[in-house]
């Protein structure tokens, strides 16, 4: 996959996709694999911003069920199965522990009956044909046993746990790339650091958009019969910069804030603090502190993590996870997400439903051919491109193919079982430790970017285990053209804290080498990566 800025630049699309996030990236493949023309451009790299600062979690959202949303948690779940259906070496199941302190019979009552609902909502859950893949329904721990499995549950009053399955991707990053990478198969022209500028517009009508290539500040016009902007946090800033008018639909932007810790947990924990919730989640090795939940009102692209932020959380872990002993000192990475909400008149984020909505402008008597993806979370963002792509056909009044991409693996996907591909890649490979988390990275492309690679290529970089042979393969299959891009979203090299100055400038010699960087482009791709492990003021 490389940048198709002269296809961009040159042809009329069916769809013009405005932004590489989650959203975008589903909805790229669905319509390329339905037969439209699609062209995707984004103004950073793919999945750089709301898509990556999450929690990593494929989930149905068991807290939705206080709100009554049934349906919202229904559709999640069924695409908790169908992510770990397309994207099995990236979405696996983890086991929750929910705690219970001084709860009470009616308390535990009412979580049970929680529980069972999100059971019978997720009926289906293992309609899958890997068996290790199967999510078993939830139960109850006594004391003593869940003391055994997890000793940092101790505390006053503690009366056991219930146990529930969910699922966790393993770089969600990687994920939204895979199915832009299947869209460029299907023959999507996709370029990541261009900037949509100003939609075209004539007649009422929307005839594509200005955009601007970050790297050589050169504008130029892609022509397309419809615009979809899929923008996440920015979608109503960019409608109003792009038409000149407000915006009819106005978000409400969450900001959540994740703490990468050592090991608190083997399961994942999910601990009810007053009216919200904390998870524990563990992740390679790590624990994933998720999330807070405020109100953010500045410039999107300025969201950060503040010493308060962290000592804040810090503090509210410490009252209700007490025996974990969390300090800053203990804090190893950081990062923060905003959360594109759809306004339905709750008082504070927190409450505010995860539900998407897709605004056709022309049906509303604004601007024909112009839609917009609001809201919405990771885990539907498939149902919510089949949506969309739904709606393009519909508007361009064409016959296309269903839709095949909740059943249809992804690239990485196409295998059977994860760990048979495991014991046939180390009969290939025997003694190479970084094997596994290349299985997960790459699935079955792991042969292709493995093609040609000497012994050195394939020794472990930093503790998240990518390779110098996925760097290779990064850069010449998988549009990476900037230090972050592969530090933080190719591989997880930079996803466990600043790594050590040589490894950096070891992966900064090794792009140089391949994409032509003289030394001044060196210094500066590597002081880039400043910003990503320092707290804002």
């Amino acid at each position: 996959m490389q940048r198709a800025l002269s296809r961009l630049s040159s042809e009329t699309f069916d769809v013009l996709i405005v932004g590489g996030g989650a959203t975008g990236c589903f909805t790229a493949r669905d319509c390329a694999m339905r037969g439209l023309s699609v062209a995707l451009v984004e103004a950073r790299d793919f999945a750089s911003a709301t898509s990556a600062h999450n929690s990593k979690l494929a989930h149905g959202g068991l807290r939705y069920l206080r709100n009554l949303e049934i349906s919202l948690v229904r559709e999640s779940l069924a695409e908790r199965r169908n992510l770990m259906r397309i994207a099995p070496h990236m979405v696996r199941p983890l086991p929750f522990l929910l705690p219970l302190y001084n709860a009470g019979l009616l308390e535990r009552a009412k979580l049970k009956a929680g529980l069972t609902l999100y059971d019978v909502l997720s009926f289906d859950r293992n309609r899958l044909d890997d068996p290790a893949q199967h999510l078993p329904g939830h139960r109850w721990i006594a004391p003593k046993e869940a003391l055994a499995h997890e000793p940092v549950l101790a505390g006053d009053g503690f009366e056991g746990a219930f146990e529930y399955y969910d699922a966790q991707m393993y770089m969600p990053e990687r994920i939204a790339l895979e199915n832009l990478l299947d869209a460029d198969a299907h023959g999507a022209a996709i370029a990541n650091y261009v900037a949509a500028q100003k939609l075209l517009l004539r007649d009422g009508k929307v005839e594509g958009c200005t955009v601007e290539d970050k790297f050589t500040a050169a504008r130029f016009d892609i022509r397309a019969r419809t615009v979809l902007v899929a923008a996440g946090p920015w979608a109503d800033l960019f409608l109003e910069q792009a038409t000149g008018e407000a915006a009819a639909h106005k978000l409400i932007r969450s900001k959540g804030i994740h703490l990468l810790v050592p090991e608190v947990s083997r399961a994942a924990l999910t601990i009810e603090a007053g009216s919200g919730h904390l998870f524990a989640l563990p992740w390679r090795g790590h624990t994933l502190l998720a999330t807070t939940d405020t109100e953010f009102t500045g410039d999107p692209g300025k969201v950060a993590v503040t010493e308060k932020d962290i000592e804040d959380f810090l503090a509210t872990f410490r009252k209700f996870l007490p025996s974990a002993g969390l300090d800053r000192a203990k804090v190893e990475f950081f990062y923060a997400g905003l959360r594109p909400l759809v306004s339905d008149g709750s008082k504070d984020s927190y409450n505010v439903s995860r539900r998407s909505e897709l605004v056709d402008h022309g049906k509303e008597g604004s601007l024909d051919g112009l839609f917009s993806a609001l809201g919405g979370k990771w885990t539907t963002s498939r149902d919510l491109a089949e949506k969309i792509t739904d709606a393009l056909i519909a508007r361009l009044d064409k016959k296309a193919a269903r839709c095949a991409t909740a059943t249809t693996a992804l690239p990485g996907g196409r295998f059977d079982r994860f760990e048979d591909m495991v014991k046939g890649y180390v009969k290939t490979w025997p003694g190479i430790a970084s094997l596994r988390n290349m299985a997960h990275m790459l699935g079955a492309r792991l042969p292709q970017a493995l093609k040609g690679a000497r012994l050195t290529d394939l020794t472990a970089l930093g503790q998240s285990g990518d390779t110098p042979a996925q760097i290779a393969f990064a850069m010449a299959e998988e549009m990476a053209l900037t230090l972050e891009d592969m530090v933080m979203r190719r591989t997880a090299i930079g996803q466990f804290g600043r790594p050590a100055p040589g490894l950096l400038n070891q992966v900064a010699d090794q792009m140089a080498a391949q994409l032509g960087w003289n030394e001044d482009r060196k210094a500066r791709e590597l002081a880039s990566l400043d910003p990503i492990y320092r707290t804002a003021p």
